[in-house]
């Protein structure tokens, strides 16, 4: 792991073993002291591998705690890796330290963001393998590239839905977008009569996703199609449903919703648009065979973790696959339907 250069007073072998070689508690990670971590998958696995990158201003705001940074960096990989019913064998780092470090604020900054991945390394067994550090101009940029393993041919992808098959989703959906607003528009709580707590709970979902690593057993046990909510509800079904040549109909009165979300849905219903096709949920968005649906929600449960049915696959109703959403069993439409795009 290198260092272009100093950086703010810190040497590069001094940054890397000070910050970041305490985290490379893996075997394979060689503890740093090497260009390239090495690693091995279990016998009979396959690794699964996935990256997310992540720009001040774009992905989360210059001004948040480092912490929570490292946090969410770390948690958006996770989700992938859930989503293929992988499980997390480790990560490497791209870290890019813009020009809002060029005042000193370095160090402090990086112990922060080192403690944020200590706690996350902790809690999901995701130890840190190597990567890069170097600087990156005026804005920061994060990149993470993590590693899983699932049973050999046996990743779910997001392909294998069919007509027939049940459509769950898991946790609550919506309140990062809302928790988006809300950091956008200061003043936008109080338009809305948001109680403290329910603002709080929004703000700190758009922080602090909650990668569902403990459904990725029930996943991998009876999904046929699945993927993690990035790009919103509404634009990760479609790719479900391209990729898979079907149908998805999704009942938008089903969608689970925090009573946060609702508090605020009921103050401006205009904002399910937001809710539905925002985008950062990262909840898990699951195609479960009919027949299996009643053990999937059991190994749910037993996992902690929430997951709600909201609709159903179908043989596609014309030339081109398509989401259809329904409201009270009637047609339903979104002004500018989407999700987030890049470019």
């Amino acid at each position: 792991m290198a260092a272009e250069g100093a950086y703010a007073g810190l040497g590069e072998f001094d940054l890397i073993e000070r910050f970041f070689a305490p985290l490379a508690t893996a075997p394979g990670s060689l503890a740093l002291t090497d260009d390239a971590a090495v690693l091995k998958p279990s016998t009979g696995h396959e690794l699964v591998l996935t990256k997310d990158m992540l720009a001040a201003d774009v992905h989360f705001f210059a001004n948040d705690p480092a912490d929570l940074v490292a946090r969410k960096a770390l948690r958006v990989n996770l989700s992938d890796l859930a989503a293929k019913g992988a499980r997390p064998l480790g990560y490497l780092l791209g870290l890019g330290l813009g020009g809002e470090m060029a005042d000193g604020g370095a160090a402090q900054w990086l112990a922060g963001f080192a403690a944020g991945l200590a706690a996350d390394q902790a809690e999901f067994a995701f130890p840190l393998l190597g990567g890069d550090t170097i600087r990156s101009g005026e804005r920061m940029v994060l990149s993470i590239t993590a590693l899983g393993e699932v049973p050999e041919g046996r990743a779910i992808r997001r392909n294998g839905a069919k007509a027939g098959d049940l459509v769950y989703v898991s946790g609550t959906i919506g309140d990062s977008a809302l928790g988006l607003a809300l950091r956008l528009d200061p003043e936008l709580a109080h338009k809305l009569g948001l109680s403290a707590p329910h603002a709080e709970f929004l703000l700190n979902r758009y922080l602090l996703p909650q990668p569902r690593v403990a459904l990725a057993s029930a996943v991998l046990s009876h999904a046929s199609a699945c993927l993690d909510i990035s790009d919103g509800l509404c634009a990760d079904a479609g790719h479900v449903a391209r990729h898979s040549d079907v149908d998805l109909v999704l009942e938008a009165d089903d969608v689970p919703l925090s009573d946060a979300a609702r508090a605020a849905l009921a103050a401006d219903p205009e904002l399910l648009t937001r809710v539905l096709t925002g985008g950062d949920d990262y909840e898990l968005f699951v195609c479960v065979p009919q027949a299996q649906g009643q053990a999937f929600e059991a190994d749910a449960a037993a996992a902690g973790v929430p997951v709600a049915r909201i609709g159903r696959v179908e043989a596609p109703a014309a030339d081109k696959p398509a989401v259809r959403l329904t409201r009270g069993g009637l047609p339903f439409t979104l002004a500018g339907q989407g999700g987030f795009r890049h470019f």
